[in-house]
C-alpha cells in the first residue's frame, strides 16, 4: 500500500508520528524500515539507533500528513511481521514544532567496576532535583571498567559537580562532570604529574632507600603531598639526605620505575588524536629520561639534581618545580602550542598539583590527596590511567581503534 505525495503547502495539516521498531538486529532492518515508509509524503525530524547485545532498538520521529497515518501505519505492521521484530507507532495530531538543538549541555561520566540499578537511580534523582533532564545515555567502555555516559541539558555544570560528588562517594563511583559543546573535540594539551600519576611510584623514595633514609624521606614526601610542608623546603631536605649517594643510583633506580596501568595507552592515544602531552614532575629530570623518551613526550619540567665527580651533593640546580612553577609549566606549554586554557588537562595526585589543576581547563584527581580530589573539576579513584580518556568523551572503542 502506498500514497503519493501530496501537494499542499508545507506544513499544512502535518503532524508528527513516533516509530520504535525494536527485535533482534540482523542485516536489512533500517533499510527494510525506511523502504517501507519511502512511498508516503514524510520527512525524518529525528532518529536513533542503538545496538545492545544484538537487540536492535531504532527509533524514529517523522513528519506526516494525517491522511497518510492508517496507511503508514498498516504498512508497517506488514513490515515488522515479514522482518520478525516489533514496531510501535503513535501520531500526535497537533502540529509539528521544529527539532531545537538544545544548547548549553553537559557530559556525566560514571566508572566503576560495577555499576548497580541503585547508582543510576542516584545518579537521575540527582540530574532531576536540579532540573536538569537525561538527552543520552549510553557506554563508552565497559572493561577493565564500566564507563557510562549522561547528556544532560538544562542544569548549572558547577552545581551539578558539587551534588554528583556526594552521590559518587556514597556510592564509592567515580563521577566526572563536563561541558559539552563543540570545543570538547578542540586540540587540547594534556599536563601529568609524574610520581604516583605517570608512574607508580615516588623517585625520591626509591633514592631514599639506597641511602639508607627510605623511612624518614617518605614521611616527609607523606606530609608535602598532603599540603602540611612547603614543597621547596621539603624537596631540598629530602634531597640533602641523598648526599654521598653514587651517581650509579640512578639507572638503577630506572630500573625500579613502572608506569602506571594504562599510562602508555593514554599517551598513544592522545598522540594519535593530535594532541599534545606535557609532563610537570616534582621528581627528577634524570631519573625520567628513559621513560620520557619511551612515550615520546616532547615537554618536561622536572628537578635537576647535583652530581660533582660522580657522586649526589645532596643539592639541586635550577629552578625548583614546585606547585607554582607546575602552574607556570602549563601556562608556557599552552603558549608553545597556541592552546586556549580552556582547552588544557591538568592530571595529578598531590598538594603541589594544585595550581595547575585550577588553571587548567579540566582538573583531573588521580587517586590523590583528599584536598586535591576535592579541589579538582574530576577525581578518579580507578588504577587505570586511560580512563582520562572517558572524561575526554573517548570511548574504549575508539581507543582500540586508534591503537589497532
Amino acid at each position: 500500500m502506498g500514497v503519493t505525495e501530496d501537494k499542499q503547502s508545507e506544513g499544512e495539516n502535518q503532524f508528527t508520528g513516533l516509530i520504535l521498531l525494536s527485535g533482534v538486529d540482523s542485516p536489512g532492518i533500517t533499510q527494510a524500515l525506511f523502504e517501507t515508509l519511502s512511498p508516503f509524503a514524510v520527512s525524518i525530524l529525528d532518529i536513533e539507533q542503538v545496538v545492545i547485545r544484538d537487540r536492535l532498538i531504532l527509533t524514529v520521529l517523522i513528519a506526516l500528513n494525517p491522511a497518510h497515518s492508517d496507511a503508514i501505519e498498516s504498512d508497517l505492521e506488514s513490515c515488522a511481521l515479514s522482518l520478525g521484530v516489533d514496531i510501535a507507532t503513535g501520531f500526535e495530531s497537533s502540529p509539528h514544532a521544529s527539532i531545537a538543538a538544545k544548547r548549553s549541555l553537559v557530559h556525566v561520566v560514571a566508572l566503576a567496576k560495577i555499576i548497580k540499578p541503585e547508582t543510576i537511580k542516584a545518579i537521575a534523582d540527582c540530574i532531576s532535583t536540579g532540573s536538569g533532564n537525561i538527552e543520552g545515555i549510553h557506554r563508552t567502555a565497559s572493561y577493565p571498567l564500566t564507563a557510562i555516559e549522561f547528556t544532560v541539558s538544562g542544569v548549572d555544570l558547577v552545581g551539578l559537580r558539587h551534588s554528583l560528588s556526594e552521590v559518587a562517594a556514597q556510592e564509592s563511583i567515580d563521577l566526572a562532570v563536563s561541558p559539552g559543546g563543540l570545543m570538547r573535540w578542540a586540540k587540547k594539551l594534556i599536563v601529568m604529574d609524574v610520581d604516583s600519576t605517570l608512574i607508580q611510584q615516588e623517585v625520591i623514595e626509591l633514592l631514599g632507600a639506597k641511602a639508607g633514609a627510605g623511612k624518614e624521606i617518605s614521611e616527609i614526601t607523606a606530609a608535602a603531598m598532603r599540603g602540611e610542608l612547603d614543597f621547596e623546603a621539603s624537596l631540598r631536605a629530602r634531597v640533602l639526605l641523598l648526599k654521598g649517594l653514587p651517581e650509579s643510583v640512578i639507572s638503577e633506580v630506572q630500573k625500579e620505575i613502572t608506569l602506571t596501568p594504562g599510562a602508555r595507552t593514554l599517551v598513544k592515544t592522545l598522540h594519535k588524536l593530535g594532541h599534545h602531552v606535557a609532563l610537570v614532575s616534582g621528581g627528577f629530570e634524570k631519573v625520567i629520561e628513559p621513560i620520557v623518551t619511551e612515550l615520546g613526550i616532547k615537554n618536561v619540567r622536572a628537578n635537576n639534581l647535583e652530581i660533582i665527580n660522580g657522586f649526589l651533593t645532596g643539592e639541586i640546580t635550577g629552578e625548583v618545580i614546585d606547585r607554582a612553577a607546575k602552574a607556570t609549566a602549563l601556562r608556557d606549554f599552552a603558549a608553545l602550542y597556541g592552546i586556549e586554557l580552556e582547552q588544557t588537562v591538568a592530571i595529578g595526585d598531590g598538594a603541589n598539583d594544585l595550581d595547575m589543576i585550577a588553571l587548567a581547563g579540566m582538573g583531573i584527581a588521580f587517586n590523590a590527596k583528599p584536598a586535591v580530589a576535592a579541589a579538582a573539576d574530576s577525581s578518579l579513584n580507578v588504577p587505570y590511567l586511560d580512563s582520562v580518556l572517558y572524561l575526554l568523551g573517548i570511548s574504549r572503542e575508539d581507543v582500540e581503534s586508534a591503537n589497532s
